[in-house]
């Protein structure tokens, strides 16, 4: 569908086509994660759109696929070796836990390096 969108500000109704180009944009910058320990892809990452100082957020599982690395089974959340992390919605550090979920905070490092384009 030629219609289709990745994503459309709330506020001031800029479009960015794909998601490359939501994550490319200069005035996106991500914020914050709130966990879903039921499912994971459905936790949210949180955007700033600096333009309209709005927040967005949009399911994890959008980006599950930038990462390509190992994926764990077991929770490791409330354990002596886990940092707490994804307790706190605006700590967007890499976890070294051998974690089910260690992909989400390798995605966010994926995010907040992302290379934005120049204008």
């Amino acid at each position: 569908m030629d219609n289709m969108k990745f994503k459309k500000c709330p506020d001031c109704g800029q479009e960015w086509q794909t998601r490359e180009d939501f994550l490319s944009d200069q005035e996106i910058v991500i914020k914050g994660y709130q966990v879903n320990f039921e499912n994971l892809k459905l936790g949210l990452f949180l955007f700033d759109h600096l333009k309209c100082m709005t927040t967005m957020a949009i399911k994890a599982g959008e980006f599950r696929d930038v990462y390509d690395g190992p994926v764990f089974q077991k929770r490791m959340t409330g354990t002596s070796e886990c940092p707490g992390y994804c307790l706190r919605s605006q700590e967007l550090s890499r976890c070294q836990v051998e974690c089910e979920c260690a992909w989400v905070r390798e995605v966010l490092n994926i995010i907040v390096h992302w290379q934005k384009r120049a204008f």
